[in-house]
């Protein structure tokens, strides 16, 4: 009210009518008239009261401003607060705060991972805050599946990976940037080929089937390795069976949760990211030159002093003189300087009502082993977009009522010319390197393929092969999913919130072959052929949920969910045709348009539909915590399946874990200066696990074609056979889930100021009920038997994880050192036998089976006879005898073969003497990571390896008679007394190789540098640019492996069409490459 005001209330007043003495209230008019001048004398001076406090109130509330940062570079989102109000503020892009607050307010700043500061405003105009990591970071939240959780309030064991983190390994793949980062994970590369994927174990092998984690990307099921790292958030796994029981019937493995980047409120940001470098790789396996070759043949025997001559090996004189010693096959294949690069823009804009967040990246990798100038341009090409929004269309006061939100992601990729075969027996261009003769060029002078010599008519040339038949190909991936959610949030906690999820995928591939002849016998082509595959289809999926947190005063909270969930997937068909004889003679032509005979025998064609399948599903959690004292979670979850039989569709999985945070009590207040946190943990729970095909608990039917031979013939039509059909294998309706239990005892430990963290987790991980298709009988007349639940398998470990987190002034540091053991053993297997064989034959002709799983023993050991020396004379093989009998154990040896150990003491060497002589389960996968910071340098250096595993490696098929190329390390084979005892005579008997034995193993333990990096940002050096970041780098991937290890590299899987419990077998596979890259971060 200002004076105006009041006097315009004066004049406006009803003169007092003077009728009578008193008013028309019966008031007397006097005492009306004094009562009516007190109260305009009362405000007036309230008036006069306000005109004096006025001033000084309006100059106590002073506008203060600054930045909030850490390092130097602005924290967007950070809250500065009034201590002790709910007056408060948000930084913007920049870190720039304002703030109306009085003089002698204390403002409080917090930003999630920093330590909170406390400042006195004094009167100042400016305030500024630096604030350090919180390198705890127990106040942060983690994904937990339908959710997020506070770190400290974890009962169960997870481990989580920054983007940040990801994106400075400078991987194409987010999986291998993984590696170190993660105990108890095993994540080993298919081969090293670029675009290839990778083999991931959570806890070791739990099933013969199919042993991968569940991977959830933005709440839908998807690609890890179609990702780009610059586009992930964050990467949480949840390791025991509490933390994935939510997921349920697909979480018996693990789950892998990925959190794209979300859209944040603030000024547009814009970053850009990008790297470029070049590849190579460590021909470690040396084969012999050609005079070294020709000395082995000849001691073998299959050359002799009348092939010596130019005729028969066209470079002797260049031979013979030592001009020339041979070609080196796998460096006549090797690409070197193989061009990488990749870049990612991203870009977030938010309000307070709407915000999105764009990201697009282009991923290009060349082969480090091709032909040169190939064609098709051989590499891999991928090309990723983002986009992910949230609106809110209903806000009451600071309530987000209605919130209408997407995450979408589209990804195109396209390899061309990178068939290269690898880790088979007989299609494998390495292995064809490693045995091919060197006594002959890969071009001869016209640039043309040379020709082989004529000492073995089978002879070829190995890269002329590999181009033939791999460089001419191309296949292309197409991939969208897309997650659009709705959250209703009428009161305040209460969350109902509903997804829809959609992925589509479709995929090409296109491949030819001209006609060729390497030798005039077996390698020869004489047409060329076209190949057309493709595919595509869809699932979709959706999901509601219903969440209530609720606090009561006396520090008891409970977070409550239910949810279900509807899903269908294998909404698609294939096709595939291929035929010979096409009309052009290049790739660019090859279609199958373009081949226009249709003959019997060479025309293929062929489609079939997806496995449609359905999962219903209907969960439900209950978080319970005491004042961050006592926590305690139950998850519920039941899974219905179209993958099973009626009566065995739905399956039950219970989990319950709890947590003591001892440092909450108050007994430990004085430890509390040493030990800062300490928080112990136990949780048990079931997972299941419906990964197989849809309907495969009947007896379906299959249509005959060439390729099965199920012609029939009827009456004397013998040129015109009828196609037939035969049931695949027999059904078994009582097939039901595969079922994982798990109990986990662990606790997490900050020490010495949070420098120090410790974490450790005890887990027993037993899987009953596998899922495993049986050999089929004979009398069955069917290709292969009925699925069943037929074995139980154990894995049970310790993990450990430290982290040393420290600042000097400008310097800063950390170490980090992981750790996990797993033992591995199968429990049951229901057959007879109590054992599956693997394939047989894969290490050369009558080399039989030497792999298996077996009751007592680890998934996929080695098994075979046990290497005793080797007979140096006749004498030794004569003392070889039974001790009962006196006869010789090996009556058929020669000196110079292999003494193999008579392990059932009967007098003789059969299969009965063979034993296990490897395990290709790791006993420890361990990882170590430091980084350094000093002003705007940065270094970091991280690995990762493994011990405890041995491997399997045959890079020739080592029969008598065969010319094949040795590598050098039988140049210390036995060719005579004394000379060897180990590696047997070149002209020895057949057993000595065909009898898989330890000669076959060696030890798989490695240690890799994954990465070093070196980084400098000028924004620290430079204040006033006007970026967050200008950040460049050099790195240097992959650059040392610290192994004994023979092979071309430690990092193996298995063998090309391997069962899926199969690893740890070397036939020859395509190395990880080492690079070298330079980079820049620039961040707007």
């Amino acid at each position: 009210m200002d004076v105006n005001s009041m006097n315009k209330v004066d004049s406006n007043r009803v003169p007092e009518q003077r009728v009578s003495p008193k008013g028309s209230d019966g008031m007397p008019s006097v005492r009306r008239r004094l009562q009516t001048r007190m109260s305009v004398a009362i405000r007036v001076a309230l008036f006069l009261f306000g005109l004096a406090v006025c001033p000084a109130w309006v100059s106590a509330q002073d506008v203060v401003s600054g930045k909030v940062s850490s390092n130097g570079e602005p924290l967007t989102g950070a809250t500065v607060r009034e201590k002790g109000t709910t007056h408060a503020a948000v930084t913007d892009i920049e870190g720039m705060y304002s703030l109306s607050v009085p003089a002698d307010a204390i403002l409080e700043v917090s930003y999630l991972g920093y330590k909170a500061q406390l400042v006195k405003v004094g009167g100042r105009k400016q305030v500024n805050f630096e604030l350090e990591e919180d390198v705890n970071m127990l106040e942060e939240v983690v994904s937990v599946g339908y959710g997020v959780q506070q770190k400290k309030l974890i009962t169960g064991a997870t481990v989580q990976v920054k983007g940040d983190v990801l994106a400075q390994q400078n991987t194409v793949s987010p999986v291998s940037a993984l590696q170190g980062f993660t105990p108890g994970v095993s994540i080993v590369k298919n081969n090293g080929k670029p675009g290839e994927g990778f083999k991931v174990l959570i806890r070791g092998a739990g099933t013969m089937h199919d042993s991968a984690p569940l991977c959830i990307i933005d709440g839908q099921t998807g690609d890890l390795n179609s990702l780009n790292p610059s586009d992930i958030e964050s990467i949480d796994i949840l390791k025991d069976a509490a933390s994935a029981a939510i997921y349920g019937a697909r979480a018996a493995n693990g789950v892998i949760l990925v959190t794209t980047k979300q859209a944040k409120k603030g000024k547009t940001s814009i970053t850009y990211d990008g790297y470029a470098g070049f590849q190579n790789i460590r021909n470690n396996v040396k084969t012999t030159g050609a005079r070294d070759y020709l000395m082995l043949m000849q001691e073998a025997g299959l050359v002799s002093e009348a092939d010596l001559n130019t005729e028969r090996i066209p470079m002797w004189n260049r031979i013979e003189d030592g001009t020339w010693d041979g070609t080196n096959w796998l460096d006549e294949m090797i690409r070197k300087d193989a061009p990488i690069h990749n870049h990612a823009v991203n870009i977030n804009k938010g309000t307070d009502s709407s915000a999105f967040s764009l990201g697009f990246s282009y991923t290009s990798q060349k082969p480090t082993v091709a032909v040169p100038d190939d064609e098709v341009g051989s590499g891999f090409d991928r090309y990723t977009l983002r986009l992910n929004s949230e609106h809110t269309l209903i806000k009451y006061k600071n309530l987000d009522i209605l919130k209408l939100g997407e995450t979408m992601s589209f990804m195109y990729s396209d390899k061309k010319g990178l068939d290269q075969a690898t880790g088979h027996t007989t299609w494998n261009d390495f292995r064809n390197a490693f045995k091919a003769s060197p006594l002959f060029p890969a071009y001869d002078e016209n640039g043309e393929f040379g020709d082989p010599v004529k000492i073995n008519k089978d002879e070829f040339n190995p890269v002329a092969k590999m181009y033939y038949n791999s460089a001419m190909k191309q296949s292309k991936n197409y991939a969208f999913s897309g997650n659009f959610y709705l959250i209703l949030e009428p009161i305040k906690n209460l969350k109902w919130r509903n997804n829809f999820g959609v992925r589509y995928s479709s995929w090409s591939y296109r491949g030819y072959v001209p006609a060729y002849d390497l030798n005039g016998s077996t390698e020869v082509k004489y047409r060329n052929a076209v190949t057309q595959q493709g595919g595509m289809g869809l699932g979709w999926q959706f999901e509601s949920t219903l969440s209530y947190d609720y606090e009561w005063r006396s520090g008891h909270k409970l977070s409550a969910l239910i949810g279900t969930t509807i899903e269908r997937s294998g909404l698609g068909e294939n096709f595939s045709g291929s035929n010979e004889n096409v009309e052009f003679d290049d790739f660019f032509h090859a279609y199958l348009g373009n081949a226009k005979s249709i003959e019997k025998g060479r025309t293929s064609l062929s489609g079939s539909a997806w496995g449609k399948s359905g999962l219903v599903s209907f969960f439900a959690r209950a978080n319970y915590d005491y004042r961050n004292r006592y926590m305690a979670t139950v998850t519920v979850r039941a899974d219905g399946s179209s993958n099973f039989a009626r009566g065995h569709r739905w399956g039950f999985f219970p989990s319950v874990s709890a947590g003591w945070n001892v440092t909450e009590e108050a007994f430990m207040e004085d430890a509390r200066e040493v030990l800062n946190f300490l928080k112990i943990r136990a949780s048990w729970g079931e997972n299941g696990n419906n990964r197989l095909d849809a309907f495969r608990y009947l007896g379906t039917m299959a249509l005959a074609n060439s390729s099965n031979a199920a012609y029939y013939y009827f009456g004397d039509k013998s040129n015109s056979p009828f196609i037939g059909s035969f049931i695949e294998y027999n059904s078994n309706e009582d097939l039901t889930w595969e079922t994982s239990r798990q109990t986990d005892v662990g606790f997490d430990m900050m020490l010495f100021g949070s420098r120090l963290g410790i974490n450790f987790d005890y887990y027993h991980k037993k899987t009953v009920d596998w899922l495993v298709q049986t050999n089929a009988l004979g009398i069955w007349g069917t290709p292969s038997g009925p699925w069943v639940n037929g074995g139980d398998i154990l894995n049970q470990g310790v993990e450990v994880q430290l982290n040393w987190n420290d600042r000097v002034g400008d310097f800063q540091y950390g170490i980090s050192a992981n750790m996990g053991y797993n033992k591995n053993e199968v429990m049951r297997i229901a057959n007879e036998d109590q054992y599956i064989e693997g394939s047989e034959n894969i290490l050369g002709s009558g080399t039989g089976r030497f792999y298996r799983a077996e009751v007592g023993m680890p998934l996929g050991y080695f098994y075979g006879y046990r290497h005793d020396g080797i007979f140096q004379n006749q004498a030794e093989i004569d003392a070889y005898v039974d001790p009962r009998t006196g006869l010789p154990i090996m009556p058929d040896a020669k000196p110079g073969d292999v003494r193999f150990r008579d392990l059932d003491h009967d007098g003789k060497i059969t299969s009965e003497d063979r034993e296990m002589i490897g395990d290709p389960n790791p006993d420890f996968n361990y990882g170590v990571n430091i980084n350094l910071s000093y002003k705007g340098f940065d270094f970091s250096i991280g690995g990762y390896g493994v011990a405890g595993n041995q491997i399997v490696k045959s890079y020739r098929v080592n029969s008598v008679l065969n010319t094949s190329n040795y590598t050098t390390d039988m140049l210390g084979r036995w060719h005579g007394e004394g000379t060897s005892n180990f590696l047997p005579a070149l002209n020895g008997t057949a057993t000595n190789w065909q009898y898989v034995s330890d000669l076959y193993v060696e030890d798989g333990d490695y240690f890799r540098i994954t990465n070093i990096t070196l980084g400098y940002d000028f924004k620290k050096g430079f204040r006033n640019l006007p970026l967050q970041k200008l950040r460049v780098y050099v790195s240097g991937q992959n650059l040392f492996t610290f192994t004994r290890y023979s092979g071309l590299d430690p990092e193996v899987s298995a063998y090309t069409g391997a069962q899926s419990w199969a690893r740890g077998i070397d036939l020859g596979n395509y190395p990880a490459a080492y690079s070298f890259l330079f980079g820049v971060n620039i961040h707007y």
